[in-house]
């Protein structure tokens, strides 16, 4: 597989590369890339094949919109060829209430400065950075129904979202017509697989399309991280690391790396390829400082985990899912097919008459 092995986001006709090129990393050289890395990092990754760009309106305070930005004037006529999604949400005015958030008078602010930074006049993808429990979900979406009738966007997705509201999205945008949610961003790694309960639930239901953050959970399954070594030089993310350090995670990472062995290919490659082989994933995030990163990275695409391992990595990661997820697998599926009781009630097939 290749980054032009393109699938379709959701129910969209919208086409992209199995893995995002993340953008949180540029515009700052402290713990990221600087701006020539960075545009060194989307040279290599267009290279390859890849054509969806992730960044974020707050992504150290506009600087990863503004290289982007810049990557794009140096480059005339690339930016039909790419898949360019940002987020509204942040809040880049401290002290100003309508600075951030999901609000309609927020949005069309947010979306102006986006669009200048990125020295645009549109863009692909559109998120809610994470949920705001201020604004009802109705006007957000009739906002950004509004700036896709516009122009201004070409699609809706929901990040960081609890999955009622993104079904609320869904229905709402489905009943009056509107432009639907094409894909939602959440958290999703073999350290944090909560969301195959309620929303990969709701991405099923509604065909939305799902791009998971964080695949290496901080850079813990990166293969930096051991038994032996549990504070390597040079982590820009310890401080998130170090709260997934626990024997059940060096116990992942001993099955991980063999694995890896076996495969010949790294311990990042491997759980890569294990996100990517979700049916539900539709594109996975990735974030890189240095081009080295981004090709170990891309080495993911050439590994297939077999049915055995996979087996293996779900069984030792599976997640405890809240309810009704258990009750609906374990119980509710024999109660209606027939030949269980539960709490003393027989639920064999009754008639109809």
């Amino acid at each position: 597989m290749g980054l032009d092995s393109y699938r379709t986001l959701g129910r969209t006709g919208l086409r992209v590369s199995p893995l995002t090129l993340g953008a949180m990393t540029f515009g700052d050289a402290s713990w990221g890339a600087d701006t020539e890395t960075s545009h060194r990092i989307i040279d290599r990754y267009r290279e390859r094949g890849g054509n969806f760009l992730d960044s974020a309106n707050g992504y150290n305070a506009g600087k990863s919109e503004e290289t982007l930005g810049s990557y794009l004037a140096q480059h005339p006529g690339v930016r039909d060829r790419l898949v360019l999604a940002t987020k509204f949400g942040g809040n880049m005015y401290p002290g100003d209430p309508n600075g951030g958030g999901a609000g309609r008078k927020a949005i069309m602010q947010q979306v102006e400065e986006s669009l200048r930074r990125l020295g645009t006049d549109y863009i692909d993808l559109y998120w809610q950075h994470n949920f705001d429990r201020h604004t009802p979900i109705e006007e957000t979406m009739a906002t950004l129904n509004d700036l896709v009738r516009a122009g201004k966007i070409r699609y809706i997705g929901l990040s960081d979202t609890h999955a009622w509201e993104v079904a609320r999205a869904g229905t709402i945008a489905e009943f009056r017509g509107w432009a639907p949610v094409a894909a939602i961003q959440v958290e999703y790694s073999l350290l944090q697989r909560t969301v195959e309960g309620e929303l990969f639930g709701v991405a099923r239901e509604f065909g939305i399309g799902v791009t998971p953050w964080s695949p290496l959970a901080s850079g813990v399954l990166s293969g930096k991280y051991s038994r032996s070594n549990s504070a390597p030089e040079g982590s820009g993310r310890a401080q998130w690391a170090a709260a997934h350090l626990t024997e059940k995670t060096f116990t992942l990472l001993d099955v991980l790396q063999r694995i890896a062995d076996d495969l010949n290919a790294s311990v990042a490659a491997v759980a890569l390829a294990w996100v990517r082989s979700r049916a539900e994933v539709t594109s996975t995030i990735i974030g890189v400082r240095t081009v080295k990163q981004l090709d170990d990275n891309l080495a993911s695409l050439d590994v297939t985990i077999p049915d055995e391992q996979l087996a293996e990595l779900a069984e030792l990661t599976a997640p405890q899912l809240d309810f009704p997820a258990a009750f609906v697998t374990e119980t509710a599926v024999p109660w209606q097919q027939g030949g269980t009781t539960i709490n003393g009630v027989s639920s064999e097939p009754y008639s109809r008459g």
